[in-house]
């Protein structure tokens, strides 16, 4: 009774070793839910990859919230992707751990601060992208320069760049960071990419042969082969119901004769739960508006296949559980079979990961 991840998992683990073979300096990104498998299993991943004889001495995570997790299921350096300030869960991280974590600095002032506390502290310094979210630009890279040649402390492991998912090719742009980094005198050095093609990536290492290029990969490596995963809900119950019968938390009528069915997932698994979209586009906008529309008279297409059709939310999810509308005329389930469910897995919490 859960809403359950089934992974096929020669075919998963096929796709993880062709990622990794395919990408010199791989740094698998754990962070977040996980990318839907948990944050353990993937850092023991990782950790498989590299025991294989893959280069993957290193892996990311989102924040310093998620460090004890992953640490004692990987034993190699952690890349904390977001930028370390002087407060908060930064200035907690266990002395044990402190080899191991490799820090992002944004700001010329943390650079500052981090080594003012922790003279060999490891870390990259980030580089402003068009992003705009975090990171030094050219002049403050030449300026952390400077700091670091006076300083003589800490530990440089290279330059973070975050790029765009825009769609087109961002050699352009990495190039022009580059030339900043060359200019502040940071290299030869390694730099920590995320968001490039596999293309992009070898005509970036032919083109900076000095420079050890280190790609971050998360969706692509643990999401890359949707057919080797299949997400399902159990069927909890099913009640027929006839026209204008009043059922769920808001007394809603039965539209016309049909059946109502409990299945597992809801919003306390991320169903229903719908992140903001990137696509701009007429057409986008318009099905946004038609799902408005139907919000407000109770129909709204829901995630549950069943007999090869989503079915309408009868209301909207409960927290554990959700209410179909499923008309006359396709098949019903039965209580305890498995329906196919289409989720955003970076933001759906599963009940149950079974990996074959």
């Amino acid at each position: 009774m859960a809403l359950t991840l089934t992974v096929d998992g020669d075919r998963w683990r096929q796709h993880l070793r062709a990622v990794a073979e395919a990408t010199p300096g791989l740094v698998p990104v754990c962070k977040g839910n996980g990318y839907g498998f948990g944050l353990g299993r993937l850092a023991r991943r990782a950790g498989w990859l590299r025991d294989q004889g893959f280069d993957v001495d290193t892996i990311a995570v989102g924040t310093y919230e998620e460090l004890p997790e992953v640490a004692q299921r990987y034993s190699g350096d952690l890349l904390v992707l977001t930028p370390w300030r002087p407060f908060g869960a930064a200035l907690e991280l266990p002395a044990e751990l402190s080899g191991r974590v490799v820090h992002t600095v944004s700001r010329e002032q943390d650079l500052v601060d981090l080594l003012g506390r922790q003279p060999g502290a490891r870390f990259v310094l980030e580089h402003l992208t068009s992003m705009l979210r975090h990171g030094m630009t050219g002049r403050q890279l030449r300026t952390a320069a400077d700091h670091l040649a006076g300083a003589r402390a800490g530990r440089l492991e290279g330059i973070a760049l975050h790029l765009p998912l825009a769609q087109g090719s961002h050699l352009g742009e990495v190039h022009r960071l580059l030339n900043d980094v060359v200019a502040a005198g940071l290299a030869p050095t390694t730099i920590w990419v995320s968001h490039l093609t596999p293309e992009e990536l070898a005509t970036l290492r032919a083109s900076y042969a000095d420079f050890r290029i280190r790609p971050r990969i998360g969706t692509d490596l643990w999401l890359g082969d949707r057919g080797a995963l299949r997400v399902t809900a159990t069927v909890l119950d099913v009640h027929e119901v006839d026209r204008g019968d009043v059922f769920g938390y808001r007394g809603r009528t039965a539209p016309k004769a049909g059946h109502l069915l409990v299945v597992s997932g809801g919003t306390a698994h991320g169903i229903g739960l719908e992140s903001p979209t990137g696509d701009s586009s007429l057409k986008a906008r318009a099905a946004t508006l038609a799902r408005g529309g139907l919000d407000a008279v109770g129909f709204v297409r829901s995630p549950f296949t069943i007999d090869g059709k989503q079915r309408l939310f009868a209301e909207p999810p409960h927290m554990q559980a959700s209410m179909l509308f499923l008309p006359h005329g396709p098949r019903v389930p039965q209580v305890g079979e498995e329906v196919e469910v289409r989720v955003r897995y970076t933001a759906t919490g599963f009940d149950r990961v079974l990996v074959s």
